[in-house]
């Protein structure tokens, strides 16, 4: 079997790489990934791991190639010893490749699941099929492979009496748990980095994203996120074109809101269904659409007791659903409704903050009085960031406690519980003043206050905090490598200390954070905008920034992450669609409350009241059928998919 060679990047030809190692039988590989182990490792332990991702795939092993790191420490300081790079033949990633339901381009153009007995028929499959795979979905596969090492009959850890195994039970999961391994991560091509990052952010220019060489490097699921950052800054542009002179016209008349919150929610709703189908062309062209994973494997946190899959044929564990759903309704659904108990008496005491300053500033008007009325709404706004971020540690430690044996069921309900609680926390106040005050002054006054202030945090945490430490890093590793190295420019440091370099980095923990953010930024523009028409032009200046601190942060601050072949931005589009359908009530809400719409209805709330549900009613009937008469499941047009 012939070693992996240098894959080919997106339309930049073959990559050179300047890093080969051999595997004890003398096998000269690339290293792609790396695994850490802890310095103080029993030697018996790493012999068995070793052993375990060496062994033939019908042995239970991984088939991997994998061999230790040598001269770890630089300039004279001893670093880990135990840090090994991990490899693959080439033969072996492309009968992975088939395992984990790649979709590559067909010779009639057409995408399909790659198997290995009919590769010479895919487009880009030339001789051995050396380039065939890009390094990303290289990593993938071995990233695959690692985390379907499971334990057959030993009872423990070798080495290690109370780190317990079971059939069945994942390794990686296992060492990772009682802090053996360290870290687990895939190396940076330095390369096709630089390149990436100069056509990425390290130029200020008016175009696009390169979606397609951010695929390529890092995988379609961040692809993905940056994709939907862009269009939904994109898709602000006409409500922030609007909004400045609507504020303009408006700021000292508060109830002028009608026309744009018409406008608001017929926006909300046509940019989620645009974008399906601009995500639904993207994972075509990925070939993640069509893409389908026959049986889901289970967590690597999954835990129970062994037993028999009849659908897979395979021994795994098994755990009762039954004491999931207790777990569910008896322990983690009261601890939620405890939290929003908690964040609704924190919202009371912010109002009573309110009437506070504002008494105050009637007793003495001033310019510091003045300056009182926007204190309550800072303190709320930087308690709502504290909350959120303790509730998230919480729900995290509830969900795994859970115990889902799959990840997309382990992500919906983690989904689930964050946002029900950030929703509340972030939107109850703003829903109190406008539909039991009826104080658009206060509304407006709050809308801008929380935005303003949970952009401004998020700014310092997002961006220049890790600027500043990236900064940081950056000078101490040259101190540390400047014997060593003799004055050398980072992209060639020997592969001992770019490893070294590599595993400081932080570690990135997925687009999970990223959606939240944009989901709370939607929801500030989409549910209150129109008493506060400058949300948007803040939420598109507070996005340009995030496009270039985001891929910034990708390229410089963290590990380089494992490829994830999403075809969607998953349970992330139905809570997207959940806001809108809250905004378009909001809204018609909003309209029935203006002195304009009042104005018609003197002598009965009644008739006004049937009249704003009649118009949510037929709006969103309208919007349903528009979804099932011109769309399929997936977001692509009936015709396309006919065709």
């Amino acid at each position: 079997m012939s070693p992996i060679p240098a894959p080919l990047t997106q339309g930049s030809g073959k990559m050179q790489s300047v890093w080969t190692v051999s595997d004890s039988d003398g096998t000269p590989f690339t290293p792609l990934v790396v695994l850490e182990l802890a310095s103080d490792t029993n030697e018996e332990a790493i012999k068995w791991l070793l052993s375990r991702i060496r062994d033939k795939e019908q042995n239970g092993g991984a088939e991997l190639l994998v061999e230790q790191l040598l001269s770890g420490g630089d300039g004279g300081e001893k670093g880990n010893p135990n840090v090994f790079l991990v490899g693959s033949t080439l033969r072996r990633l492309l009968h992975g490749a088939e395992d984990v339901g790649l979709f590559k381009e067909f010779n009639d153009g057409s995408m399909r699941g790659f198997t290995y007995s009919n590769r010479d028929n895919f487009r880009d499959f030339q001789d051995d099929g050396e380039g065939f795979l890009s390094v990303a979905e290289c990593q993938y596969i071995i990233k695959h492979e690692l985390d379907t090492l499971r334990a057959k009959d030993e009872a423990n850890v070798p080495g290690y009496p109370k780190a317990k195994l079971y059939p069945g039970k994942s390794i990686i999961r296992r060492l990772q748990s009682k802090s053996i391994l360290i870290q687990v991560f895939p190396l940076h091509d330095k390369e096709e980095l630089k390149r990436l990052s100069f056509s990425w952010y390290k130029k200020v220019k008016l175009s696009f994203q390169p979606l397609d060489v951010i695929r390529h490097y890092f995988g379609e699921g961040l692809a993905l996120y940056f994709g939907f950052l862009e269009y939904f800054t994109l898709a602000m542009l006409p409500m922030a074109l609007i909004g400045i002179p609507y504020y303009l016209w408006d700021w000292e008349d508060y109830d002028k809101y009608v026309l744009f919150a018409v406008f608001n929610l017929v926006w909300s709703t046509v940019f989620l269904e645009a974008w399906k189908r601009s995500s639904a062309s993207l994972a075509y062209g990925w070939g993640t659409l069509s893409r389908k994973k026959a049986f889901e494997e289970p967590r690597a946190g999954f835990h129970g007791v062994l037993g028999f899959n009849p659908v897979t044929g395979r021994e795994e564990p098994v755990y009762p659903n039954s004491r999931r759903q207790l777990r569910i309704y008896l322990v983690s659904v009261p601890f939620v409704v405890l939290c929003l108990y908690l964040a609704f008496c924190i919202m009371m005491v912010y109002f009573d903050m309110e009437v506070w300053a504002l008494a105050l500033y009637e007793l003495e008007p001033s310019f510091w009085t003045g300056l009182f009325l926007f204190v309550p709404s800072i303190i709320y706004a930087v308690v709502i960031e504290v909350l959120n971020l303790l509730y998230r540690y919480a729900a995290e430690f509830l969900t795994d406690w859970e115990n889902h044996r799959l990840e997309s069921s382990y992500q919906n309900h983690l989904v689930l519980k964050v946002l029900v609680f950030n929703f509340f926390n972030c939107f109850a106040s703003l829903f109190y003043i406008a539909f039991v005050m009826q104080d658009m002054v206060l509304l407006r006054q709050s809308l801008a206050t929380l935005l303003i202030t949970s952009q401004i945090l998020n700014q310092i945490m997002e961006a220049f905090l890790p600027y500043w430490l990236q900064r940081r890093r950056n000078k101490r590793a040259h101190r540390r490598l400047k014997r060593a190295l003799a004055g050398e420019r980072p992209q060639e440091l020997p592969l001992p200390q770019q490893v070294q370099l590599e595993a400081d980095m932080c570690t990135y923990l997925g687009t999970f954070d990223d959606y939240l953010e944009q989901f709370l930024l939607f929801g500030y523009v989409s549910l209150f905008s129109c008493v506060y028409p400058l949300a948007a032009v803040l939420v598109v200046l507070n996005n340009i920034t995030e496009v270039y601190s985001d891929a910034f942060k990708m390229c410089h601050v963290f590990k380089r992450p494992f490829a994830d072949p999403a075809s969607n931005i998953g349970v992330w589009q139905l809570a997207f669609e959940t806001m809108s359908v809250i905004a378009v009530v909001t809204n018609c809400g909003l309209i029935g409350l203006a002195p304009q719409v009042k104005a018609y209805f003197p002598d009965s709330d009644t008739q006004l009241i049937l009249l704003v549900v009649c118009v949510e009613v037929m709006y969103t009937a309208r919007l349903s059928c528009t979804r099932c008469g011109m769309l399929d499941c997936k977001g692509l047009p009936l015709e396309s998919v006919r065709g």
